[in-house]
């Protein structure tokens, strides 16, 4: 398990390389509508998998 989670450790340097390359690909003046899109998303995700465990919750109750 320790070895796959320090195959995913990143640094300074790889972050930025990332963020370097998004900004390549989609424009400067198309992230901020892309983070936005993405946020709505995780938000309606949230919101589906409370409303989820919710409704497992009351079934065995």
């Amino acid at each position: 398990m320790n070895a796959m989670l320090a195959a995913f450790a990143m640094g300074g340097m790889e972050i930025v390389l990332i963020i370097g390359v998004i900004i390549l690909l989609f424009g400067a003046r198309r992230l901020p509508g892309l983070f936005k899109g993405m946020g709505e998303s995780v938000k309606e995700f949230k919101k589906a998998s409370k409303e989820d465990q919710s409704g497992v919750a009351k079934k065995f109750d």
